[in-house]
């Protein structure tokens, strides 16, 4: 059953500004007017014929995007691009936990969250939002323009210590020989 407006495209795995651009670029091939485009959401001109969105289906998947079609997903894609906005914005330093950021910004009981989250992405928010937190800090190693201490205040972390102890956890090398390995070993967000 599709819950959205019939002018409006949800797309998976739209998780950064290059995203954006790539499905503007899609767009434009096809010939299919559109009056904005944000992470994870497109509005068109007009309402799409059955052929049309399958072209698009089809050109997004090659560019590893997937048309959201429920409710559901439309959350669970919601909750990824909250999780990266409580990272990238630095919203830890204001202390406010995160079960608590995804609640306010979604008005859902987290529980009910959690457990959607779980059941679609097949592992919890916690979860996700350690490997994405990890990810940054990958980010900020390979950048080397900040110190371990920087990176751990940065990203949220009450201490070094307990930085090298999840990187460690969650990568399986302490955070200075990923500094010698380097980007080999990054992923990229929309990947993990």
């Amino acid at each position: 059953m599709k819950e959205t407006h019939p002018n409006k495209l949800l797309i998976k795995n739209m998780v950064c500004d290059r995203c954006i651009l790539t499905v503007k670029t899609i767009l434009n091939s096809l010939d299919i007017p559109f009056t904005k485009i944000v992470l994870g959401e497109v509005d068109l001109v007009t309402k799409l014929s059955a052929a049309r969105s399958k072209a698009i289906e089809k050109e997004l998947s090659k560019s590893g995007f997937e048309l959201i079609e429920t409710r559901v997903n439309k959350i669970v894609e919601d909750i990824k691009k909250l999780v990266l906005e409580y990272i990238n914005n630095a919203v830890m330093d204001q202390k406010r936990k995160l079960s608590s950021f995804i609640s306010s910004r979604l008005h859902y009981d987290y529980s009910y969250l959690s457990d959607l989250f779980s059941s679609i992405e097949g592992l919890t928010i916690e979860k996700y939002f350690i490997k994405q937190r990890i990810e940054k800090v990958k980010e900020l190693i390979v950048y080397d323009q900040l110190s371990l201490t920087e990176i751990s205040y940065q990203t949220g972390f009450s201490s070094v210590h307990h930085l090298s102890s999840q990187f460690k956890k969650e990568t399986g090398f302490n955070a200075s020989h990923f500094k010698k390995i380097g980007a080999a070993r990054r992923k990229s967000i929309d990947k993990a």
